[in-house]
């Protein structure tokens, strides 16, 4: 009987194993015990199937932690044929999650940590009780854990590819004479999957030695809040490098999603603190510059420069990992709203903020310097997020928006009472005589008096408001960029050009030598404008329409109809011009309703260019009933014409407006 089984490096392990079970199983079915021979012979089997035993762990753990499918099946089969496959992959699953566990354990051992960290200065119980190493020690101490938990996430990688690769050996291997697959011995329907409960146990210790230390240790809880992203990285390269080294066609993973999952749980109390800690570094800084006591002072630019570098830093921090640049933008867009918060509390309002006639006051230079700074801050961190994905600049739209909206108010009603002024300016062109006939009124070289009381009004906003709040540069943009105030400025410098337009068209009667004033006043106006307030080329179609409008009134009623300065011109300005060359009972639709010229100049804004038609037409409607009740045969030539146009412009800036 002993010679039947050699020793087992002599041999194939698995078929001296099968030859051992069916020794033993002979023994017990014709109970062959209590027979001196064979008890001798029966001790040395069983001695021998210690050394399979043995030897078969030694394979089995040696392909196990080299990932060799032969020797990891070599291994399987020979307790598969010793009848003990079950027990022994529970033995290897709890050998395995006892490891892990340990490692865990060990990667926080605050005290081995002080001991090792601290050199010389650490003596035993080095460690205070609140887990914070002696005086001299914390560095050393800091660069230990960090060792420790980076050894441990190792340790924990190795056990997880370890232990999937058996179970990836066990589903795919068959006894070659019954065919059963070794994972159905091994494992019943519904019982979990041998990675599945190492993974459980190391989530649970894991997240148990976290909680712990981040109550019980103001040492490491620091050190893993201040250094969450170096913590969550590790633990991405943990699932990542377990993911990527389980990935096989046809294999189920070492760890699910939801495995993962619960893991970054484990250590969410420290994101949670991290973002805490970065959120109340922002919003020291922001209480320092903006506090809620000092309702007058305006926070300086080095102030805001802190800010926006202090910003810059935590974005910097987290860069590298989108999820976590995400979470901290989230809080940077809750310091945005508190800085748009303090410094709309900070606006000056009342007369003093919208005066301008006189110089600028302390209340108007308060608010430009408010919306500079707000300026800069939009600018600076929208270019800060640049480069991310544009979830980024979703996460932060609302509080960029809210600042810019805060910077805009800062501003706004000073640019409305400018407006304001300019339109009480361009008002007075009905005070003026266009009707004059004559060379002298020709030949009047001098700009008329409201033209002039325009230029002055808009050279003292350049030298008081607009010289303080455009970038420094001969023209009123800089290449590439617009600025609140400059849009704010380009906004006016359009509504000037509209409202004069405007105003001109309405301008009646309009003799030969009155255009060549309106002309003249046009070509001042421009001049004005472009050099003081925006250059006039960038304004687009007012530009168009005042280079238009220019050319427009000295041509022929009978030319008019067919000109293309047409296109260039609301409709509303050409038939409104056309009111100058009909007969006085040709009411314009200002006269007929008994307007004001800023009456009806405000009813124009609240109105589209079809409803306007609608005013017009009706004017010409009542012309037509009047010529036909007293008997004449002809209508004025511009009748026939302002219809046309009116009908066919009206239908083009509808279809132009779908």
């Amino acid at each position: 009987m002993a010679s039947a089984e050699a020793e087992p490096d002599k041999l194939d392990l698995a078929k001296a194993a099968q030859l051992h079970n069916d020794i033993l199983t002979l023994y017990e079915e014709y109970d062959l015990g209590g027979i001196d021979m064979i008890e001798e012979e029966i001790n040395a089997v069983k001695e021998i199937g210690t050394k399979l035993r043995s030897e078969a762990m030694k394979v089995l753990e040696k392909g196990m932690e080299g990932l060799n499918q032969a020797e990891v099946g070599t291994g399987l089969q020979v307790f598969y044929n010793l009848g003990e496959l079950r027990a022994t992959v529970e033995q290897l699953v709890s050998k395995y999650k006892g490891m892990g566990v340990k490692s865990v354990s060990v990667a926080l051992d605050m005290k081995a940590i002080s001991a090792g960290g601290g050199g010389g200065g650490f003596g035993p119980g080095g460690i205070r009780g609140s887990g914070t190493p002696q005086i001299g020690g914390s560095g050393k101490a800091r660069e230990a854990l960090w060792q420790r938990m980076g050894s441990c996430m190792d340790q924990l990688h190795s056990i997880m590819v370890a232990i999937w690769h058996l179970q990836r050996v066990l589903s795919k291997k068959r006894d070659p004479f019954t065919h059963v697959l070794l994972l159905d011995e091994v494992i019943k329907e519904g019982d979990p999957m041998p990675t599945d409960r190492v993974w459980d146990a190391l989530v649970k210790a894991f997240a148990t030695q976290m909680k712990s230390a981040f109550t019980a240790s103001s040492f490491v809880k620091e050190i893993f809040t201040n250094g969450y992203p170096k913590l969550y990285s590790m633990m991405e390269n943990l699932l990542d490098g377990i993911s990527r080294d389980t990935d096989v066609k046809g294999v189920l993973p070492a760890i699910t999603l939801e495995g993962k999952a619960q893991m970054v749980a484990a250590i969410e109390t420290f994101q949670m603190a991290f973002l805490g800690s970065c959120l109340s570094r922002l919003s020291d800084i922001v209480n320092s510059v903006f506090p809620v006591s000092s309702r007058g002072s305006v926070p300086s630019k080095e102030q805001i420069s802190r800010i926006l570098s202090r910003i810059q830093e935590e974005i910097e921090a987290v860069q590298l990992d989108a999820r976590l640049t995400l979470l901290v933008l989230r809080e940077i867009s809750k310091v945005l709203l508190l800085i748009a918060e303090r410094a709309e509390y900070l606006i000056s309002t009342g007369p003093e903020a919208r005066q301008v006639s006189g110089p600028a006051t302390a209340a108007q230079v308060k608010n430009f310097a408010l919306c500079q700074h707000l300026q800069e801050i939009h600018t600076r961190v929208t270019s800060m997020i640049m480069g991310l994905p544009t979830i980024a600049a979703d996460v932060l739209s609302p509080s960029l928006g809210a600042i810019y909206g805060v910077a805009c108010d800062s501003i706004t009603s000073l640019f409305q009472a400018m407006i304001d002024r300019l339109e009480s300016c361009i008002l007075q062109i009905h005070d003026q005589n266009f009707s004059a006939l004559g060379m002298d009124a020709a030949m009047d070289n001098n700009a008329s008096t409201y033209m002039e009381e325009l230029q002055k009004c808009i050279l003292h906003f350049r030298r008081e408001f607009l010289s303080r709040l455009l970038p420094s540069s001969a023209n009123a943009t800089t290449a590439g960029t617009e600025t609140i105030c400059t849009r704010l400025v380009r906004s006016m410098a359009s509504r000037v050009l509209i409202l004069f337009i405007r105003h001109a068209s309405l301008v009646r009667p309009l003799s030969e030598s009155g255009k060549l004033r309106m002309a003249r006043d046009m070509a001042e106006l421009e001049l004005a404008v472009g050099q003081n307030l925006f250059p006039v080329e960038q304004l687009g179609a007012p530009y168009r329409a005042l280079r238009a409008f220019r050319p427009l009134i000295f041509l022929e009623t009978s030319q008019l109809g067919a000109s293309p300065l047409l296109q260039d011109l609301p409709p509303s300005v050409i038939l409104h011009h056309l009111y100058s060359r009909g007969p006085d009972d040709l009411q314009s639709p200002l006269q007929r309703n008994k307007l004001t010229h800023l009456q009806y100049s405000l009813w124009l804004d609240s109105q589209g260019e079809d409803q306007i038609w609608k005013g017009i037409k009706a004017t010409l409607d009542d012309y037509a009933t009047k010529v036909r009740a007293r008997g004449d045969k002809e209508f004025s030539p511009v009748y026939p014409l302002m219809l046309r146009l009116g009908s066919s412009l009206s239908e083009t800036a509808a279809t132009s407006q779908k």
